[in-house]
Formats: C-alpha cells, sequence, structure tokens
C-alpha cells in the first residue's frame, strides 16, 4: 500500500490500454455513499477491477490478514467508464475519474419526504472492453430534514478505532495484521453512539482522513461493533510524497470542506463534534465553531497525547462566540458520556 502513489501513474496508463484493447477484468460498481435533505442528494461512488475479498473473521492469521490489505490496495481504479445513476426516475450519466471516482447530486428530487424510503441505483453502461459483475447496484439514500435539530460529526482513527495514528509503525502494522473483526473500538464508544443518535432518530457522520480504499473495512468493522452506521466522508487518494507513508496523512482541508458542506446542507441543525488531539481536530472544529456561531452542541477530543497549556489557549481564542461550548478533552469515553448526560445530551438511562 505504500507504493500504490508512486505506482499510480503506470496503473492508470495500463488500466487505460486494458479498456482500449478489452483486457479489463470483471468491472464493478462500488456505491460510498447517498445522503441529503428535502431538495438535494449527494451521492459518490467508484468504478474498480472486481477483486475477491474475502469475508474477515476473528480467526484469521497475521498472514491472511496481510494478503487481503494487499488485495485491498491491489485493486485497480477504472478510469473514463460511464456510469447511469438513477434517482426517482432522474438519470445522469458520469464518467469515472482518475481514482475511478462518480459523485454528483441530485436537485428538486421527486419525493421530499425525508421520512420515506429512497433507493439510489447504478449501472454500467455498455461498451467494448468493460464487463459488469452486475447490471445494477442500488443503496438506501439516507435524508433528513435541513432543521432536524441534531447531528453527530465524527472522526474515526484514535476517535472510534484504535489505531495509533500518530505512530506510523504501529498504526501501519495494525493495518496489515489485523481486519474488521480483529480491530479494536474504544471501550464504551457503541453505547455512546447509539445513544447520541438516540435510537436512530440523528445522523452519524463520519469525516476521516483514511482512504477510500479502507471503505468496506471501516463499514465491516462499524457493523460488527455494533457502532451506528452513517456516511463514511473519506479522503480520495491522490498521488502525493506526503501521503504515501500512512493513509490519513497529507492536508487534512478535506476534513474542513467536508463538514462545511453538511452544515450548508443541513442549515438548522446543530452538531456534536468528536474527535481526538493526535492530529488536528481540535482547530479543525474550532475553525467550524469560528465560521458557523450558534450551531455547536459541543466538542469532545479524546486525548491521544496531553494537549499543551499554548495549544489550548490558542483554541480558546479562536472561539470568538460566547455562546459556544468549551472544547472538552477527555481521557475516556465515559467522560465523555458523563459530560453528554450532565448537558441533557443523551437521556441519563
Amino acid at each position: 500500500m505504500i507504493l500504490r502513489p508512486v505506482t499510480f501513474p503506470f496503473r492508470y496508463a495500463f488500466a487505460i490500454i486494458k479498456k482500449k484493447i478489452g483486457k479489463l477484468d470483471t468491472i464493478k460498481i462500488e456505491p460510498l455513499y447517498a445522503f441529503g435533505n428535502e431538495e438535494k442528494v449527494f451521492f459518490k461512488g467508484r468504478v474498480v477491477e472486481s477483486y475477491k475479498q474475502s469475508k474477515p473473521s476473528p480467526k484469521k492469521s497475521y498472514l491472511q490478514n496481510l494478503l487481503g490489505a494487499l488485495r485491498r490496495y491491489a485493486g485497480s481504479s477504472v478510469p473514463e467508464a460511464k456510469v447511469e445513476v438513477t434517482l426517482h426516475g432522474e438519470k445522469k450519466i458520469l464518467e469515472s475519474d482518475v481514482d475511478g471516482i462518480i459523485e454528483c447530486s441530485f436537485s428538486r428530487t421527486g419525493d421530499k419526504n425525508p421520512g420515506s424510503n429512497h433507493k439510489i441505483c447504478f449501472s454500467l453502461i455498455p461498451e467494448e472492453g468493460l464487463k459488469p459483475e452486475r447490471e445494477e447496484i442500488c443503496i438506501d439514500v439516507l435524508r433528513y430534514p435541513s432543521d432536524h435539530p441534531v447531528g453527530i460529526i465524527s472522526d474515526i482513527d484514535d476517535t472510534i478505532l484504535i489505531t495509533h495514528a500518530t505512530q506510523t509503525g504501529k498504526k501501519f502494522w495494525l493495518s496489515i495484521s489485523k481486519n474488521a473483526y480483529t480491530r479494536r473500538p474504544f471501550p464504551g464508544i457503541s453505547e455512546f453512539y447509539k445513544a447520541l443518535v438516540n435510537e436512530g432518530g440523528n445522523p452519524v457522520f463520519y469525516v476521516s482522513s483514511s482512504d477510500w480504499n479502507l471503505f468496506d473495512m471501516i463499514r465491516d468493522f462499524l457493523n460488527y461493533r455494533k457502532i451506528p452506521l452513517g456516511p463514511l466522508l473519506l479522503k480520495d487518494l491522490h498521488v502525493d510524497l506526503k501521503t504515501i507513508w500512512k493513509s490519513g496523512g497529507g492536508s487534512h482541508l478535506h476534513k474542513i470542506e467536508k463538514i462545511e458542506m453538511l452544515m450548508n446542507l443541513y442549515p438548522g441543525m446543530k452538531f456534536i463534534f468528536v474527535g481526538d488531539s493526535g492530529q488536528h481536530d481540535p482547530e479543525i472544529y474550532a475553525e467550524i465553531m469560528q465560521k458557523f456561531p450558534g450551531r455547536t452542541l459541543a466538542v469532545y477530543i479524546r486525548e491521544i497525547k496531553p494537549a499543551d497549556k499554548q495549544r489550548r489557549k490558542l483554541l480558546k481564542a479562536k472561539i470568538d462566540d460566547p455562546d459556544s461550548p468549551d472544547i472538552t478533552f477527555v481521557e475516556n469515553t465515559e467522560q465523555m458520556i458523563n459530560h453528554a448526560k450532565t448537558h441533557n445530551l443523551i437521556p441519563e438511562s
């Protein structure tokens, strides 16, 4: 996986050549998310050469997990593939980019009732050299009113999933030696997030600097550990020497952009933010609080390493809204739970 960005130009050229001469393997579309409000639905997916990824299991050996990690990162994205996307009878035709990504939005969708069931469907447009694994694949659309009262925005690495993101060697070993069933959450996270989402009444959005190659691992981890599911807003994998050594590295600007998109999509919603002190979550959330005053109910930062006094002072100075809550630094999930109960963000029971 370290070599993936370095080999990107060669893999991209190879994929184009294989497509031209009809030698691509079976193609599959991976829907990544679809969510929105009454007026707009955002969606994202990617087109990749089909590969067999065995189901994770607690019984798998380090070697089996290593092979699974290599398989995940070795899969080739398929650029310049045309995909038809359908929602409520409206169709869009998109072409995958150099990373195999397709993304767009639907406006003024036919059914504006956020409480009803919605499906968005993806199908590969027939073309010489492209053989779809399935004719069509559909997923549910998550829609919430723009004035829904409460939402949760959460980081993943070292916030819910133990990754040792600040220690490159440890993080790399965990990523290749474990699978979705053997990766460990922080104690109490499942119960805390279930209380925050209030039996599915509140949405949770996971905004992370992990890349899209980890999508299936993160989804399976959340399912297995019974942590509430929500849209995964991960980082597109671009060729950048700064990001070779670890997923989650490089610029975190994309996190600010994605959070701002959520704030604008749900202008009546107030948010609970959860992150960690290992990287830039406190500064990112402080910037959002500054740009969107009165929209934050609480900010919880898990202390991976103690935040020095100067850092806390700078954070406090950045938030000039007197009605904004303080950024709450905690050592464990229990402290988050106690604070949330005290401030009536979750029920006492």
